[in-house]
């Protein structure tokens, strides 16, 4: 990788920030860009944060649909689109910072707690997928890489991939984890792994996805931690990941897993 995707621990960092450089790394059938990725694979899509202000709209939107009616799993945050103060680029950093604030918007449902759920506009099947970042540790705060279907229809039929999860009550734990109909949260059958990252809090890493028709693939600095292995029996309740996905980042606050400790509201502003 190019230098630009080294960030050093600069103030802002040890401020708490967290700078993501994300690369998603298609099959050789597509276009090479400037950057070298891995052997057997070619750059299709990246974002440095090489600018200032909002995320850039030709990339990234935002997800807002359940701010009236309240995030699923009972989480407490509202997410705010083009909003400064909960997603922006500064100094090569993209920031999603949740504040202890109630919204001044009309599509509230009277949330305490304010952040940003950015998405992807693009989406891919397969590749090598990966995001360095530092997470935030506040207790009640739930940072989240992870993917879903493009044109989703149905949860989790249609499955999702957790790049990485982190609750703050569990600092330096973080989780990579799918779901699909037959193995999920709700049902207790999820399939997944956790791993120690003492430092998760205090310095990047680069958390990674290799997914390809065989399996799902979980690292950290490209060390592997976690497989998930298509069963080949043909049934998308154990293997629906076999579609277009598209990329999130987001700060959840609170809900039954990130609140499962309550929520320090000293602890806020957090970001990511």
């Amino acid at each position: 990788m190019p230098a630009r995707h080294a960030f050093t621990d600069d103030g802002a960092a040890r401020a708490g920030r967290l700078a993501l450089a994300v690369l998603v790394l298609s099959a050789p059938s597509a276009p090479a860009l400037a950057q070298t990725p891995p052997a057997g694979y070619r750059l299709a899509w990246a974002d440095e944060f090489e600018y200032a202000g909002l995320p850039d709209p030709a990339r990234w939107t935002y997800d807002t649909h359940a701010n009236a009616t309240g995030w699923y799993n009972n989480e407490a945050q509202y997410y705010a689109a083009d909003r400064l103060r909960n997603a922006r680029v500064e100094d090569g950093h993209l920031i999603i910072e949740a504040r202890h604030e109630q919204p001044d918007a009309a599509d509230s449902g009277g949330q305490a707690y304010t952040s940003a759920r950015l998405v992807s506009r693009q989406h891919w099947t397969y590749g090598l997928y990966e995001v360095r970042a530092r997470v935030p540790c506040g207790r009640g705060t739930w940072p989240a890489i992870w993917m879903l279907r493009e044109n989703m229809t149905a949860w989790p039929q249609d499955g999702e991939i957790d790049i990485m999860e982190h609750v703050g009550h569990r600092p330096g734990i973080v989780h990579g984890t799918v779901h699909t109909g037959a193995y999920n949260h709700v049902a207790q059958t999820q399939r997944g792994a956790e791993v120690a990252v003492p430092d998760a809090c205090e310095a990047f890493h680069r958390y990674q996805v290799r997914w390809t028709p065989d399996a799902v693939v979980f690292a950290i600095d490209d060390v592997d931690y976690h497989r998930f292995d298509n069963d080949k029996a043909g049934d998308r309740a154990t293997w629906p990941f076999d579609r277009p996905f598209g990329l999130i980042l987001n700060i959840a606050v609170g809900g039954d897993w990130g609140g499962a400790e309550g929520i320090d509201d000293a602890a806020f502003p957090q970001t990511m």
